[in-house]
């Protein structure tokens, strides 16, 4: 068996090794979004305004609809539970995209500050994604590390 088709063989995704170097991407990603917002309020040139980071509330809210919802599918619920979920965790992300740019409109902030934040926004909101959809089947076994 050639290496590539071992790559494509479903039962080498859920290696140790292929599970924990997607978790360390994740992590990776998730750090370079925080960065982004600790930048966007520590930095002298945007006055060390931290009412930026009131955001962090949005990243601990986004994922959880979702992952009620999913977990209510797989207890048998319809697929309303999914939309209701996707539904709020579009509200807290637009939520999330919008407070910086209402911040700067009023000029409680800086406009590079809300560039940031929105860059930190991004970055954190495809790690999130990239998480749902990694880790979307219930077959990776955690116990095998």
């Amino acid at each position: 068996m050639s290496p590539a088709s071992r790559l494509r063989n479903k039962k080498s995704n859920n290696h140790p090794f292929v599970v924990s170097f997607r978790l360390v991407c994740l992590a990776f990603f998730g750090a370079i979004g925080m960065t982004f917002l600790f930048l966007a309020c520590a930095l002298p040139v945007y006055q060390n305004n931290w009412n930026p980071f009131i955001v962090i509330v949005f990243y601990i809210l986004a994922p959880i609809p979702l992952a009620l919802s999913k977990r209510a599918i797989s207890n048998g619920a319809s697929n309303t539970a999914l939309d209701v979920g996707i539904f709020l965790m579009a509200c807290l992300m637009v939520s999330a995209f919008g407070l910086p740019i209402v911040l700067a409109h009023s000029g409680v902030i800086m406009w590079g500050a809300a560039g940031l934040v929105l860059a930190g926004n991004v970055v954190i909101f495809m790690t999130m994604w990239a998480y749902f959809v990694m880790f979307a089947n219930e077959d990776v076994d955690y116990s095998m590390w």
